[in-house]
């Protein structure tokens, strides 16, 4: 039976028809391919395109060229152009075969075989190509029966995909969380389990990655459940065990009983031990970029006891106080209701006026604007006219210290 790609919004972006022309897709020469394909054939929006062909990557890029499209050799060396329409990225890669791997790379050959290339792939349901002009599915290993059934295969023996690349433990396990139905290939879970050692040679960015998107998902708990109680995390990340897990699943029932968007970082604090200086190592050894140590630092360092919602929200971010209101199981989710539409304010006043309050100039002005904003954020930020008592008063204070 053929099975055709539905129509989408995103097969009529700007750019892509004369994208398709200059690599003659009506020739057959390409093919969307995977992610576009899989999610498109299940009505989930694409953001990601990417495009296989039988032409040579230099031949990509020339042709690019002569039709005015921006092209960025990322990587040429294994065959991708990724061209550039109206702002959006297409990935073109050249059919390829594995030549040799060692688990973190290959050596690659071209080929114009589509079933060669499908070969090399991953899962059944990301070996899906679609003609760009009648929409007909290709489909060589059985990949859109099991992405109706719901249910995740490695293409032919799982040990000896998983050893070509060794990332492909994770990505089994991400895709599984999303694709999957949670339905377990036994054959395939023995052998992520076998190989979690491998883990180990991977660069912890990659591993970060992959991490961070099964995160992201909706619902990981059961994926991550099965990845804790086959020891898979533990060469990379001991630190993860049940009861991190569990914290999870209560964290993600209160971000959908807040109403508050799915966040992966917030997520993988919730899987660590809450210990601030644990979380600052774990965050240095994935490599995560500062700005996301920092968050997930913060998200786990402990704040004044019975600190209200808006005074932490002062302290340490709106961001900062949303994570830890979440994580924290006996925070009532109603707190976070008093910082919708919030924007902590900056203390409407400076060392200027309590110096023409009759402070004297010097290390006093500083510590008096620290006790004005204490009292302020401890009254709930009222107005100026209550500032200015306020700070009438820290001057009134500090000048009877100083007789």
């Amino acid at each position: 039976m053929t099975v055709l790609l539905p129509d989408a919004e995103w097969r009529h972006r700007p750019g892509l028809d004369d994208l398709l022309l200059a690599l003659d897709a009506a020739g057959g020469k390409a093919r969307f391919v995977g992610g576009a394909v899989r999610d498109g054939l299940l009505g989930l929006p694409v953001n990601d395109l990417d495009i296989a062909t039988t032409l040579d990557p230099h031949d990509v890029a020339d042709r690019l060229k002569t039709a005015g499209i921006k092209a960025v050799p990322t990587g040429i060396e294994h065959g991708t152009i990724t061209a550039v329409i109206a702002g959006w990225p297409v990935e073109i890669t050249t059919l390829r075969r594995d030549v040799s791997t060692d688990g973190r790379r290959a050596t690659i050959a071209y080929t114009d075989d589509w079933r060669e290339d499908a070969a090399r792939r991953d899962f059944t349901i990301n070996a899906l190509y679609a003609d760009p002009i009648t929409r007909e599915v290709s489909d060589y290993f059985g990949g859109v029966a099991d992405l109706e059934a719901r249910r995740l295969r490695f293409i032919g023996d799982a040990s000896a995909r998983i050893a070509e690349d060794h990332l492909r433990i994770l990505r089994y396990f991400r895709f599984l969380a999303r694709y999957g139905d949670d339905e377990l290939d036994n054959i395939a879970y023995d052998a992520c389990r076998a190989a979690s050692n491998s883990l180990m040679a991977l660069s912890r960015e990659r591993i970060a990655d992959e991490l961070l998107k099964l995160l992201g998902s909706a619902g990981p708990v059961h994926a991550l459940k099965l990845m804790v109680d086959g020891g898979i995390l533990a060469p990379v990340l001991p630190e993860i065990d049940r009861t991190g897990v569990a914290r999870l699943g209560v964290l993600i029932a209160r971000e959908a009983e807040t109403g508050v968007a799915p966040s992966a970082l917030r997520r993988l604090a919730a899987l660590l031990p809450p210990d601030r200086a644990r979380a600052e190592l774990i965050g240095a050894r994935l490599k995560l970029s500062n700005k996301a140590r920092k968050r997930l630092v913060l998200a786990l360092e402990s704040g004044p006891a019975q600190e209200r919602p808006r005074a932490m929200a002062h302290r340490v971010g709106m961001e900062g106080a949303i994570d830890r209101l979440l994580l924290d199981p006996d925070a009532p989710v109603a707190a976070i209701a008093t910082l919708e539409g919030w924007t902590p304010p900056a203390l409407p006043i400076s060392g200027g006026a309590l110096i023409q309050r009759g402070l004297t100039p010097g290390p006093d002005v500083a510590k008096a604007l620290q006790a004005v904003q204490a009292q302020w954020v401890a009254e709930d930020f009222p107005d100026k006219a209550r500032v200015a008592e306020i700070a009438d008063q820290t001057v009134s204070k500090f000048q009877r210290a100083r007789q």
